[in-house]
Protein backbone atom coordinates (compact mmCIF):
# COMPACT_ATOMS: atom_id res chain seq x y z
CA UNK A 1 0.00 0.00 0.00
CA UNK A 2 2.92 2.66 0.90
CA UNK A 3 4.76 2.23 -2.28
CA UNK A 4 0.99 2.42 -4.66
CA UNK A 5 0.80 5.03 -2.45
CA UNK A 6 4.11 6.77 -2.79
CA UNK A 7 4.09 5.89 -6.73
CA UNK A 8 0.80 7.47 -7.11
CA UNK A 9 2.25 10.76 -5.75
CA UNK A 10 5.35 10.52 -7.93
CA UNK A 11 3.03 10.06 -10.88
CA UNK A 12 1.09 12.99 -10.19
CA UNK A 13 3.77 15.61 -10.35
CA UNK A 14 4.25 15.22 -14.61
CA UNK A 15 0.22 15.49 -14.74
CA UNK A 16 0.57 18.31 -12.66
CA UNK A 17 3.13 20.06 -14.57
CA UNK A 18 1.10 19.84 -17.75
CA UNK A 19 -1.77 21.06 -16.44
CA UNK A 20 0.80 24.10 -15.49
CA UNK A 21 1.98 24.36 -18.54
CA UNK A 22 -0.89 23.93 -20.50
CA UNK A 23 -2.92 26.87 -18.17
CA UNK A 24 0.45 29.18 -18.53
CA UNK A 25 0.02 29.28 -22.70
CA UNK A 26 -3.85 29.16 -23.08
CA UNK A 27 -3.22 32.30 -20.36
CA UNK A 28 -0.29 33.61 -22.37
CA UNK A 29 -0.22 33.07 -25.81
CA UNK A 30 -4.40 32.95 -26.49
CA UNK A 31 -5.96 35.11 -23.46
CA UNK A 32 -6.44 39.12 -24.30
CA UNK A 33 -3.84 41.65 -22.46
CA UNK A 34 -4.84 41.99 -19.17
CA UNK A 35 -2.80 45.44 -19.10
CA UNK A 36 -5.17 46.96 -21.63
CA UNK A 37 -8.22 45.49 -19.66
CA UNK A 38 -7.07 47.27 -16.66
CA UNK A 39 -6.19 50.31 -18.10
CA UNK A 40 -9.27 50.79 -20.00
CA UNK A 41 -10.70 52.36 -23.17
CA UNK A 42 -9.14 55.80 -22.96
CA UNK A 43 -5.58 54.76 -21.40
CA UNK A 44 -2.44 55.28 -23.39
CA UNK A 45 0.37 53.30 -24.92
CA UNK A 46 2.28 54.79 -21.99
CA UNK A 47 0.46 53.66 -19.47
CA UNK A 48 -0.39 50.35 -20.57
CA UNK A 49 3.26 49.79 -20.65
CA UNK A 50 3.30 50.75 -17.05
CA UNK A 51 0.75 48.34 -16.44
CA UNK A 52 2.71 45.74 -17.77
CA UNK A 53 6.23 46.16 -16.26
CA UNK A 54 4.44 46.23 -13.08
CA UNK A 55 2.40 42.82 -13.57
CA UNK A 56 5.55 41.78 -14.93
CA UNK A 57 4.09 40.73 -18.48
CA UNK A 58 6.81 42.62 -20.16
CA UNK A 59 9.58 40.10 -19.03
CA UNK A 60 10.32 36.53 -21.53
CA UNK A 61 7.87 34.12 -21.36
CA UNK A 62 10.54 31.67 -19.87
CA UNK A 63 10.76 34.06 -16.66
CA UNK A 64 6.82 34.43 -16.73
CA UNK A 65 6.30 30.68 -16.30
CA UNK A 66 9.12 30.30 -13.61
CA UNK A 67 7.50 32.49 -11.75
CA UNK A 68 4.24 31.10 -12.38
CA UNK A 69 5.53 27.72 -11.10
CA UNK A 70 7.06 29.52 -7.96
CA UNK A 71 3.75 30.71 -7.19
CA UNK A 72 2.02 27.47 -7.58
CA UNK A 73 5.23 25.75 -5.16
CA UNK A 74 5.14 28.67 -2.63
CA UNK A 75 0.39 28.69 -2.79
CA UNK A 76 1.13 32.02 -3.28
CA UNK A 77 -0.64 33.49 -6.42
CA UNK A 78 0.42 36.97 -5.45
CA UNK A 79 -2.40 39.80 -5.67
CA UNK A 80 -6.11 39.73 -7.40
CA UNK A 81 -5.31 42.34 -10.47
CA UNK A 82 -8.68 44.25 -9.83
CA UNK A 83 -9.40 44.15 -5.79
CA UNK A 84 -5.19 44.12 -4.95
CA UNK A 85 -6.66 41.26 -2.18
CA UNK A 86 -3.98 38.54 -2.09
CA UNK A 87 -5.24 35.52 -4.08
CA UNK A 88 -4.75 33.00 -0.89
CA UNK A 89 -6.74 35.27 1.38
CA UNK A 90 -9.74 34.73 -1.35
CA UNK A 91 -9.45 31.26 -1.64
CA UNK A 92 -9.29 31.03 2.58
CA UNK A 93 -12.29 33.65 2.80
CA UNK A 94 -14.52 32.03 -0.11
CA UNK A 95 -14.16 28.60 0.30
CA UNK A 96 -16.19 28.01 3.57
CA UNK A 97 -19.02 29.19 1.73
CA UNK A 98 -18.73 26.75 -1.00
CA UNK A 99 -18.20 23.72 1.39
CA UNK A 100 -21.17 25.49 3.08
CA UNK A 101 -23.41 24.45 0.01
CA UNK A 102 -21.08 21.85 -1.64
CA UNK A 103 -20.69 19.37 1.02
CA UNK A 104 -24.69 18.60 1.85
CA UNK A 105 -25.54 18.57 -1.25
CA UNK A 106 -22.27 15.41 -1.90
CA UNK A 107 -23.94 14.05 1.22
CA UNK A 108 -27.61 13.91 0.69
CA UNK A 109 -27.34 12.99 -3.58
CA UNK A 110 -25.18 9.87 -2.20
CA UNK A 111 -27.59 8.92 1.27
CA UNK A 112 -31.06 9.60 -1.25
CA UNK A 113 -30.01 8.35 -4.60
CA UNK A 114 -28.30 5.05 -3.43
CA UNK A 115 -31.28 3.85 -0.88
CA UNK A 116 -33.55 4.69 -4.23
CA UNK A 117 -31.94 3.20 -6.67
CA UNK A 118 -31.38 -0.10 -4.38
CA UNK A 119 -35.38 0.33 -4.04
CA UNK A 120 -35.70 0.40 -7.64
CA UNK A 121 -33.33 -2.64 -8.49
CA UNK A 122 -35.15 -4.42 -6.22
CA UNK A 123 -38.29 -3.95 -7.89
CA UNK A 124 -36.71 -4.22 -11.29
CA UNK A 125 -39.66 -4.75 -14.22
CA UNK A 126 -41.91 -3.82 -11.95
CA UNK A 127 -45.08 -0.99 -12.78
CA UNK A 128 -42.88 1.17 -9.76
CA UNK A 129 -39.51 0.47 -11.53
CA UNK A 130 -40.96 1.67 -14.50
CA UNK A 131 -42.34 5.02 -12.79
CA UNK A 132 -39.34 6.22 -11.03
CA UNK A 133 -37.11 5.77 -14.75
CA UNK A 134 -40.14 7.22 -16.47
CA UNK A 135 -39.75 10.01 -13.47
CA UNK A 136 -36.21 10.59 -13.38
CA UNK A 137 -35.76 10.64 -17.48
CA UNK A 138 -38.01 13.58 -16.97
CA UNK A 139 -36.14 15.51 -14.45
CA UNK A 140 -33.42 14.67 -15.94
CA UNK A 141 -34.69 16.70 -19.63
CA UNK A 142 -34.97 20.00 -17.58
CA UNK A 143 -32.23 22.55 -17.65
CA UNK A 144 -30.86 23.37 -13.87
CA UNK A 145 -31.46 26.72 -14.35
CA UNK A 146 -35.06 25.97 -14.41
CA UNK A 147 -35.02 24.57 -11.47
CA UNK A 148 -33.71 27.66 -9.83
CA UNK A 149 -36.20 29.73 -11.13
CA UNK A 150 -39.14 28.26 -9.82
CA UNK A 151 -37.60 26.74 -6.66
CA UNK A 152 -36.86 31.14 -6.21
CA UNK A 153 -40.18 32.15 -7.01
CA UNK A 154 -42.24 28.95 -5.38
CA UNK A 155 -40.23 28.46 -1.55
CA UNK A 156 -38.92 31.75 -1.77
CA UNK A 157 -41.21 34.84 -3.00
CA UNK A 158 -44.87 32.59 -2.83
CA UNK A 159 -44.45 30.31 0.32
CA UNK A 160 -41.23 32.41 1.88
CA UNK A 161 -39.96 29.30 3.49
CA UNK A 162 -36.29 30.50 2.28
CA UNK A 163 -34.55 33.33 1.27
CA UNK A 164 -33.75 34.01 -2.40
CA UNK A 165 -30.43 35.68 -1.78
CA UNK A 166 -28.24 36.85 1.21
CA UNK A 167 -25.35 35.39 3.65
CA UNK A 168 -23.69 35.68 7.20
CA UNK A 169 -21.12 35.91 8.65
CA UNK A 170 -22.37 32.88 11.29
CA UNK A 171 -21.98 29.31 9.61
CA UNK A 172 -24.70 27.62 11.46
CA UNK A 173 -27.08 30.40 9.89
CA UNK A 174 -25.91 29.69 6.57
CA UNK A 175 -26.22 26.42 7.17
CA UNK A 176 -29.85 26.74 8.31
CA UNK A 177 -31.17 29.70 6.93
CA UNK A 178 -29.49 30.53 3.39
CA UNK A 179 -28.36 27.37 2.46
CA UNK A 180 -31.44 24.89 2.56
CA UNK A 181 -32.52 26.23 -0.33
CA UNK A 182 -29.41 25.92 -3.41
CA UNK A 183 -28.86 22.30 -1.24
CA UNK A 184 -32.35 21.18 -1.99
CA UNK A 185 -32.58 22.33 -5.64
CA UNK A 186 -28.67 20.92 -6.49
CA UNK A 187 -29.93 17.96 -4.46
CA UNK A 188 -33.46 17.41 -6.47
CA UNK A 189 -31.84 18.12 -10.02
CA UNK A 190 -28.80 15.63 -9.41
CA UNK A 191 -31.10 13.30 -7.71
CA UNK A 192 -32.48 11.90 -11.13
CA UNK A 193 -29.22 10.68 -12.97
CA UNK A 194 -27.27 9.67 -10.28
CA UNK A 195 -30.64 7.40 -9.16
CA UNK A 196 -30.33 5.85 -12.90
CA UNK A 197 -27.00 5.07 -13.14
CA UNK A 198 -26.76 3.26 -9.16
CA UNK A 199 -29.54 1.67 -10.66
CA UNK A 200 -27.98 0.33 -13.43
CA UNK A 201 -24.79 -0.69 -11.42
CA UNK A 202 -26.86 -2.64 -8.96
CA UNK A 203 -29.00 -4.53 -12.29
CA UNK A 204 -25.49 -5.34 -13.62
CA UNK A 205 -24.69 -7.15 -9.93
CA UNK A 206 -27.78 -9.10 -9.97
CA UNK A 207 -27.14 -10.88 -13.09
CA UNK A 208 -23.95 -12.53 -11.77
CA UNK A 209 -23.74 -16.10 -11.13
CA UNK A 210 -23.03 -15.64 -7.28
CA UNK A 211 -26.34 -13.77 -6.61
CA UNK A 212 -27.82 -16.52 -8.46
CA UNK A 213 -26.30 -18.89 -6.34
CA UNK A 214 -27.49 -17.02 -3.34
CA UNK A 215 -31.09 -17.34 -4.67
CA UNK A 216 -30.56 -21.17 -4.90
CA UNK A 217 -29.35 -21.21 -1.28
CA UNK A 218 -32.62 -19.75 -0.10
CA UNK A 219 -30.94 -16.20 0.72
CA UNK A 220 -33.58 -13.03 1.22
CA UNK A 221 -33.70 -10.75 -1.86
CA UNK A 222 -33.20 -7.42 0.93
CA UNK A 223 -30.06 -9.44 2.14
CA UNK A 224 -28.63 -10.54 -0.97
CA UNK A 225 -29.31 -7.09 -2.22
CA UNK A 226 -27.40 -5.27 0.89
CA UNK A 227 -24.72 -7.86 1.53
CA UNK A 228 -23.29 -9.02 -1.80
CA UNK A 229 -24.96 -7.02 -4.64
CA UNK A 230 -24.43 -3.01 -2.70
CA UNK A 231 -20.69 -4.31 -1.81
CA UNK A 232 -19.96 -5.40 -5.41
CA UNK A 233 -21.24 -2.87 -6.73
CA UNK A 234 -19.33 -0.32 -4.74
CA UNK A 235 -16.25 0.57 -6.88
CA UNK A 236 -18.29 1.77 -9.54
CA UNK A 237 -20.35 4.11 -7.36
CA UNK A 238 -17.44 5.27 -5.47
CA UNK A 239 -15.75 5.97 -8.91
CA UNK A 240 -18.85 7.90 -9.67
CA UNK A 241 -18.49 9.90 -6.88
CA UNK A 242 -14.67 10.81 -7.54
CA UNK A 243 -16.09 12.34 -10.69
CA UNK A 244 -18.80 14.03 -9.18
CA UNK A 245 -16.85 15.75 -6.36
CA UNK A 246 -15.13 18.51 -9.03
CA UNK A 247 -17.77 18.97 -10.94
CA UNK A 248 -19.73 19.85 -7.89
CA UNK A 249 -17.42 22.44 -7.54
CA UNK A 250 -17.58 23.90 -10.83
CA UNK A 251 -21.24 22.93 -10.17
CA UNK A 252 -21.60 25.87 -7.78
CA UNK A 253 -20.33 28.82 -9.74
CA UNK A 254 -24.17 28.72 -10.80
CA UNK A 255 -25.78 28.09 -7.53
CA UNK A 256 -23.26 31.17 -5.75
CA UNK A 257 -24.12 33.67 -8.69
CA UNK A 258 -27.88 33.39 -8.55
CA UNK A 259 -28.39 32.86 -4.74
CA UNK A 260 -25.53 35.44 -3.99
CA UNK A 261 -23.56 33.27 -2.18
CA UNK A 262 -19.51 34.74 -1.52
CA UNK A 263 -18.26 31.76 -2.47
CA UNK A 264 -15.38 30.76 -4.53
CA UNK A 265 -17.48 29.70 -7.51
CA UNK A 266 -18.76 33.38 -7.61
CA UNK A 267 -15.08 34.83 -7.42
CA UNK A 268 -14.24 33.29 -10.34
CA UNK A 269 -17.12 33.58 -12.11
CA UNK A 270 -16.55 37.39 -11.41
CA UNK A 271 -12.56 36.89 -12.36
CA UNK A 272 -13.54 35.84 -15.64
CA UNK A 273 -15.40 38.54 -16.39
CA UNK A 274 -12.60 40.88 -15.05
CA UNK A 275 -10.06 39.38 -16.73
CA UNK A 276 -8.23 38.63 -12.94
CA UNK A 277 -5.86 36.15 -14.45
CA UNK A 278 -3.80 35.41 -11.12
CA UNK A 279 -7.60 34.33 -9.69
CA UNK A 280 -8.45 31.95 -12.45
CA UNK A 281 -5.09 30.85 -12.64
CA UNK A 282 -5.11 29.86 -8.90
CA UNK A 283 -8.95 28.16 -9.13
CA UNK A 284 -7.26 25.97 -12.31
CA UNK A 285 -4.64 24.75 -10.73
CA UNK A 286 -6.10 23.70 -7.64
CA UNK A 287 -8.95 22.05 -9.05
CA UNK A 288 -6.63 20.46 -10.93
CA UNK A 289 -4.93 19.30 -8.01
CA UNK A 290 -8.32 18.85 -6.16
CA UNK A 291 -8.89 16.00 -8.92
CA UNK A 292 -5.87 14.00 -8.64
CA UNK A 293 -6.19 13.72 -4.88
CA UNK A 294 -9.51 12.68 -5.02
CA UNK A 295 -8.85 9.61 -7.85
CA UNK A 296 -6.43 8.44 -5.79
CA UNK A 297 -8.11 8.33 -2.63
CA UNK A 298 -10.74 6.62 -4.57
CA UNK A 299 -8.13 4.02 -5.72
CA UNK A 300 -7.24 3.53 -2.29
CA UNK A 301 -11.03 2.90 -0.65
CA UNK A 302 -11.20 0.42 -3.46
CA UNK A 303 -9.20 -1.87 -1.91
CA UNK A 304 -10.97 -0.98 1.73
CA UNK A 305 -14.21 -2.15 -0.04
CA UNK A 306 -13.32 -5.36 -1.66
CA UNK A 307 -10.25 -6.78 -0.55
CA UNK A 308 -9.55 -8.47 -3.34
CA UNK A 309 -8.94 -5.35 -5.50
CA UNK A 310 -5.11 -5.23 -6.33
CA UNK A 311 -3.30 -2.13 -6.43
CA UNK A 312 -0.87 -2.54 -9.01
Amino acid sequence: MTSYLLRRLWQMIPTLAGVILLVFVLFRFFGGDPAEVLAGQIADAQQIAAIRAQLGLDQPWWIQLGLFVQQIVSFDFGQSWMTREPVSQIVATRLPATLTVMIPILVLEVLLALPLAMFVAYRRGTLTDRLVVAVCVFAMSISFLVYIIVGQYVFGFLLGWFPVQGWSDHWTTNLVRYAPLPVMLAVFVSLAPQTRLYRSFLLDETGQDYVRTARAKGLAEPAIMFRHVLRNAMIPILTNVAVQLPSIFVGSFLIEVFFSIPGLGREVFLAVNRSDYPVIQAATVYLALLTMVINLGADLLYKLVDPRVTLG
